[in-house]
């Protein structure tokens, strides 16, 4: 019996209209501008057309609408937000620690607009779109390698969410890179490669490797095994990180492994 009280407060009303699973232009209209934290008197977010930009330039952009009583974000995934008070100056509603945030319309959002600038987030420093180039010589007995790594930014994206100040779930993007290796003795290529992080999926749980960024690849040395890399792939605003190690053999064969 409990269960199924449970269903039905969870379920909803069935016998909703199509009315009141529309968007509410006119709500969304009155969200139009800059809002403020009506406590501290700091910028929340704008509300621009269809989306929602925050003053973290590294925080993304999310389409938002509002139906019944909902504030609906669609982001890396969609939240729905209980909608408490809803006027052409103020703005509360309930965040995902079940707190009431009050906002108001900021009577002047000129003087925020500059904190609201890059549309399109700016990534943080964690070899982001920056091509980086190492060119080392190595020696092993009278044999000297030419050792080649170059990082390569792409745009892939990777996204990592977290709660802000309101208790609004937003998403940092960070870009992935691909890394080029490449062993020569004298002229003769022994071995070259692009990696992906998908060469290391079976090192690294996959839901983790998914917010993983291959951040670098650094050689370390050569001895009798061959020319050693250390692989960072490190997750992004987290102390969560993996290290491997690659070996490159005299023969041009490869090994991945844990970094020991």
């Amino acid at each position: 019996m409990s269960l199924l009280v449970l269903l039905c407060a969870c379920g909803g009303n069935n016998n909703e209209t199509a009315a009141e699973q529309q968007e509410d232009e006119q709500a969304k209209k009155m969200m139009q501008g800059v809002w403020v934290d009506a406590e501290f008197d700091e910028p929340s977010f704008k509300a621009d057309g269809d989306s929602i930009f925050y003053p973290d330039s590294t925080s993304m952009p999310v389409r938002f609408s509002i139906i019944g009583d909902s504030l609906i974000l669609q982001g890396v995934k969609t939240t729905k937000y209980k909608i408490v008070k809803n006027t052409e100056n103020i703005f509360e509603f309930n965040n995902q620690n079940g707190e009431t945030v009050k906002l108001v319309k900021a009577e002047n959002p000129n003087a925020y607009m500059y904190l609201f600038g890059h549309k399109n987030p700016t990534v943080l420093s964690l070899n982001q779109n920056q091509l980086i180039k190492r060119d080392t010589i190595v020696s092993r007995g009278e044999d000297k390698y030419h050792c080649y790594t170059q990082v390569n930014p792409s745009t892939y994206k990777v996204y990592r969410t977290y709660v802000n100040d309101e208790g609004v779930e937003v998403a940092n993007v960070y870009f992935d890179n691909s890394i080029h290796i490449a062993v020569f003795k004298v002229a003769q290529r022994i071995y070259s490669h692009d990696f992906k992080k998908s060469d290391f999926a079976k090192y690294v749980p996959e839901e983790t490797l998914s917010n993983c960024i291959l951040s670098d690849m650094i050689l370390e040395k050569c001895d009798a095994a061959g020319v050693h890399y250390q692989v960072q792939l490190c997750v992004p605003d987290s102390p969560t990180s993996y290290i491997l190690e690659v070996i490159v053999s005299y023969e041009g064969a490869l090994t991945i492994s844990e970094y020991n």
